[in-house]
Formats: structure tokens, C-alpha cells, sequence
């Protein structure tokens, strides 16, 4: 971006350039000083580009993975608040998730409030309980689009979603279990996609990344033997960061 100094110089270049004989002095004055004046306008506009990133209001909606169960320093949600504050001091998170919940639950104890506080940029994190809950797809497809719906409609918040962490490999889920959750993380990840894609909000994907990588590092697991550790929740993170930052202007 071409700053005040340079634009200054090419302002002195034109005003030395050799100007016709016959060129008025009071014409040749009032060049230079629209010339100046322009140069002035347009610094004062770079400034005005360059200073429009502010704080934001950051609003959270999900289950435990958001709430930050299993570790010491917080899950995703903290962690991402934490490189936002950084990059848009004064900005502020209201951390809705709740251990435990479905769905259902967001819908009922997390929705209206999260649209209330007129949020900038709005995370969900949920679907990994309806599974455990027995919920079937077609119930959980219904309660995810009004979710998604609903905060199109009353937000003007950009929506950053997260598919279904591949945790079939913690230790907590008994081996016969394994292959039959993976299935139905696999499809609801699949709907959760579809929906967002037809209101068009992002999504992280942290399916894939936990499917490559849970199995070969337990250490992403906390003590309980389900939910992410800190190194897990870094993980989770440090790869979903690139994606809020991009949505927000960052």
C-alpha cells in the first residue's frame, strides 16, 4: 500500500516538472494544491481502510468439546477466543456451550440467548451426544437446521460450524461399539455438512483431522477416556483458527 511519504514525493516530482511558458503562475499554484489536496484525501481514506477491524462479539453454542470438559486450560472455544482477543483486542465471548448437551438441548437452553447478544461471529460444536443419546438422523437433521436457520435469520454473525469429532478410537467406547459409531459419526458429519452447505455456512472440519490422528496419539484423550486433553483441544484449535480468522477479515 503506497504510504503518505511516497505520495508526498510524487506530489514534489509533479509540482518540479518542467510546466509551459505560458502557463500562469496562479494556474501552476493551483495545480500543485489540488494535487496536494487529493494526496491528502486519499492518505486519510488508506487510514480509514486499515482501521475498520475492531472487537467482536463472539458467541459459542455446543456440548462439552466447547465447554472445555477434560482439560485444564479450556476446550476449542477458549483456545480460539484466546488468538481472537490478540488480533481484535476489546472483543468479547459469551461461552453458551453446556456439558452433555444434544441437539435438542441447544435449541431449548442456548439459541434465543445466543441471538440476543447480537453476536459478530457465532460457533457450533454439537451432534456427538444425539449419537449417544440414541437420537436418530432424520431427529437430529430437523433440530440442526433450525438451529442454522434460526441464526441466518435473527445474526448478522458469520457461522463457523464443526462437524462430528471421530472419536470411535477413545478409550471409553468398548471395541464391539467402535465400527457402528464410527458409522453414524460418519453420517451425521455427512447431513451436518448438507445443511450448512444450503445456508451457506462454514464448516471446520475436524472430523477428518481426529479420524487421521486420534488413533495414533492417545494423548489427545483426557484421563476420562472421551473427551479431548489439552493436546487435544490445541489440536482442535490450532486447526480451526485458520478458518474464524478467514471469516472474520483476519
Amino acid at each position: 500500500m503506497p504510504t503518505l511519504e511516497k505520495s508526498q514525493g510524487k506530489v514534489a516530482e509533479f509540482c518540479q516538472m518542467r510546466m509551459p511558458k505560458k502557463l500562469p503562475n496562479f494556474v501552476f499554484f493551483m495545480s500543485c494544491a489540488v494535487a496536494i489536496l487529493l494526496v491528502g484525501c486519499n492518505h486519510e481514506n488508506m487510514v480509514q481502510q486499515t482501521s475498520t477491524k475492531g472487537p467482536i462479539v463472539y458467541v459459542a453454542l455446543g456440548d462439552s468439546t466447547g465447554a472445555g470438559v477434560g482439560a485444564r486450560d479450556g476446550g476449542y472455544v477458549a483456545r480460539i477466543f484466546k488468538r481472537l482477543v490478540e488480533r481484535r483486542p476489546g472483543s468479547k465471548l459469551s461461552n453458551l456451550c453446556v456439558s452433555g448437551a444434544t441437539t435438542a438441548d441447544l435449541l431449548r437452553g442456548q439459541l434465543d440467548r445466543g441471538v440476543a447478544l447480537n453476536p459478530d461471529l457465532v460457533t457450533v460444536g454439537i451432534g456427538i451426544n444425539d449419537i449417544g443419546h440414541g437420537m436418530t438422523l432424520e431427529e437430529f437433521s430437523k433440530n440442526y437446521e433450525q438451529i442454522i436457520s434460526t441464526l441466518k435469520e435473527k445474526t448478522h454473525a458469520q457461522i463457523v460450524v464443526s462437524n462430528l469429532p471421530d472419536i470411535s478410537t477413545a478409550p471409553r467406547i468398548p471395541g464391539p461399539m467402535r465400527g457402528e459409531y464410527q458409522r453414524q459419526i460418519v453420517q451425521f458429519s455427512e447431513r451436518l455438512g448438507e445443511i450448512a452447505s444450503r445456508y451457506g455456512v462454514t464448516v471446520f472440519d475436524v472430523h477428518t483431522i481426529t479420524k487421521a490422528e486420534l488413533p495414533s496419539h492417545p494423548e489427545y484423550f483426557s484421563a476420562d477416556g472421551f473427551h479431548p486433553s489439552d493436546q487435544g483441544y490445541e489440536l482442535w484449535a490450532s486447526s480451526m483458527w485458520p478458518t474464524v480468522a478467514r471469516v472474520i477479515g483476519e
